[in-house]
């Protein structure tokens, strides 16, 4: 399913109306080559061009599309009609190797001039001429890549019509065994190794496999190789080539996430293929309402019935990658119509609203929120599977539950830094909301669902001691403008996970405060402890993990109340 998906998202490529926007053909792929060799048609070096320009303060080769590389090992191997200088201008088995290529794919097309005139260039070898020019130096010092280009063409040898046809005929004549293609069900010629996928975070940066079987324990019938799932070279070729492209660093389909390098994308071109994955990656600073504006135009196709329409059966994919030695794990895979995929985003999106101030982003990224509950706030300590175990949860479901993991760093971070801001408390609510709608789907008294902002009529003893504790910081405050450390700073870690060891502490330090409160304040918060409290009995003796966040969210919603308009609440005198 999954390379049959990827197999699909090429071929969408490949009919793109915009060839700016097409996927290389098969046999074909995208390469940065620094210099060009410019030669006549009787094989004399013309002029080296060099393709390099500065591009955000970086000096980049100009990007061509040229055959396909070759599997680099530890023995000779050439690429077809580009290649290191070594190779390009070699007189050794390295020289002798890429001619031999050359000549090979002549066979194909034997009038093409093209070929003809890169074949009497090698073989004459103009190395005094290559040796004086000036960028010869360095093509040499830093093993630069070149490739051909004949003199009056304004496209490279490798791009002259008969040579791609000729590279297409050659690619189905490398591998040696036909068999039944997995990808497309039909009889093709079998591809014994499968180009690397590149861009996963972790991996080798040379590429690793997803289909790939080198050991005898992974061998089945003395099958080796790719032939143990019989993939035919067109669709390898098209499966690695998409998975490629998703995987680029300028991707937008692309998602990272801890070691989850996650990629989405739809059956048919769709809006809103970039738009999942802008809701729940971190905008770049030229653009820091990307998310949001993301997640308006995914709620306003919910609205609009876009997403339940005939869109709406649009196939999204979902594809969790991970680093393993040589191999890429497969972390997960989601396929979903849009129809059931938008509204589990919408959930999410409902999940982690909880009110703030004016300050910060509007729209959370997955990443800060992540970055909320890390030790120190550094991303290097973000649980590694912790982030694709996120988008793999709420993308399964509405009622899916977060990882346990999550709620635990949460309550963790805030005991420790004695602080919640508002990141955390977003990442509290959602964990517990959708633990609460997990239980829903099995318990006769189905709870309900902690609110955006302050819930008075919420009657949870955690969520009330979370409310309490932040009423008698507030009164400790006015009592004592600009103290250095309030009770949150002492015992805040103390309240949270066994409130009898301190809240008759806190009660009486509450009267002694109230005395220096003017009349009017001092009647506000009487009444307002009161009205808190009126349910507490007893102060328990422990809080288990998922009260105490429901505690830690009791303070955080009170606290924020203090800062919004209330009609009911007196003025400071």
């Amino acid at each position: 399913m999954i390379l049959q998906a990827l197999a699909g998202y090429y071929a969408r490529r490949q009919a793109d109306p915009d060839p700016a926007r097409r996927l290389p053909r098969y046999g074909f792929a995208i390469k940065a080559v620094p210099v060009v060799v410019e030669i006549d048609g009787h094989g004399g070096l013309v002029q080296l061009h060099d393709t390099r320009e500065v591009r955000d303060k970086k000096r980049l080769a100009r990007e061509f599309l040229l055959p396909a590389p070759v599997k680099k090992t530890s023995g000779i191997a050439s690429n077809l009609l580009w290649d290191t200088a070594e190779y390009a201008f070699g007189q050794g088995e390295k020289g002798a190797a890429f001619a031999a290529r050359i000549e090979q794919l002549a066979a194909l097309a034997p009038q093409d001039e093209g070929l003809r005139a890169c074949l009497r260039f090698l073989r004459a070898l103009p190395l005094a001429s290559l040796q004086a020019h000036p960028l010869w130096p360095q093509v040499i010092a830093d093993k630069l890549v070149v490739t051909y280009q004949l003199h009056g063409d304004t496209e490279l040898i490798a791009q002259r019509p008969q040579v791609v046809d000729a590279v297409v005929r050659a690619a189905d004549r490398d591998s040696s065994e036909t068999g039944q293609c997995l990808v497309t069900g039909e009889a093709a010629p079998i591809a014994r190794l499968h180009d690397a996928i590149k861009g996963v975070w972790g991996a080798q940066t040379s590429g690793a496999n997803i289909v790939s079987f080198n050991l005898d324990a992974f061998r089945s019938y003395g099958k080796a190789q790719g032939r143990n799932a019989p993939v035919g070279e067109a669709a390898a070729f098209a499966y690695t080539t998409a998975l490629n492209h998703l995987l680029a660093r300028d991707s937008r389909n692309r998602l990272q996430v801890g070691d989850s390098s996650t990629v989405i994308w739809a059956a048919e071109p769709n809006e809103l293929e970039a738009a999942i994955v802008d809701i729940f990656g971190e905008p770049p600073k030229d653009d820091p309402d990307r998310n949001l504006e993301a997640a308006r135009k995914l709620l306003a196709a919910i609205e609009t019935g876009r997403a339940g329409a005939a869109e709406g059966v649009t196939p999204f994919y979902v594809l969790g990658l991970a680093p393993n030695a040589s191999r890429i794990s497969v972390r997960f895979w989601i396929a979903a119509p849009l129809r059931a995929l938008a509204p589990r985003i919408a959930r999410w999106l409902s999940d982690i609203a909880v009110v703030h101030g004016d300050f910060g982003p509007p729209q959370l990224s997955l990443f800060r929120l992540l970055l909320s509950i890390a030790l120190q706030g550094k991303a290097d300590n973000i649980p590694p599977n912790l982030g694709g175990d996120i988008v793999r949860a709420v993308l399964s479901g509405e009622n899916a539950p977060l990882p346990a993991l999550l709620l635990n760093a949460a309550v963790e971070r805030t005991r420790a830094e004695r602080d919640l801001p508002h990141p955390r408390a977003a990442v509290i609510k959602a964990a517990l909301n959708r633990a609460i709608r997990f239980r829903n789907l099995s318990s006769p008294h189905p709870e309900p669902e902690f609110t955006v902002s302050l819930d008075p009529d919420r009657t949870d003893p955690a969520y009330r001691l979370g409310r309490l504790f932040a009423a008698l910081e507030k009164i400790q405050e006015e009592a004592q403008p600009g103290i250095n450390a309030t009770i949150r700073d002492r015992y805040y870690g103390a309240a949270s996970s066994t409130p009898v060891t301190v809240f008759t502490t806190l009660l009486r330090l509450k009267n002694h405060h109230l005395g220096k409160l003017a009349p009017p304040r001092r009647t506000y918060f009487g009444k307002l402890v009161g009205q808190i409290a009126d349910d507490l009995h007893d102060f328990p003796q422990q809080l288990t993990l998922p009260d105490q966040g429901r505690f830690a969210l009791g303070y955080y919603h009170q606290r924020q109340s203090f800062f919004t308009k209330n009609t009911d609440s007196p003025t400071k005198e």
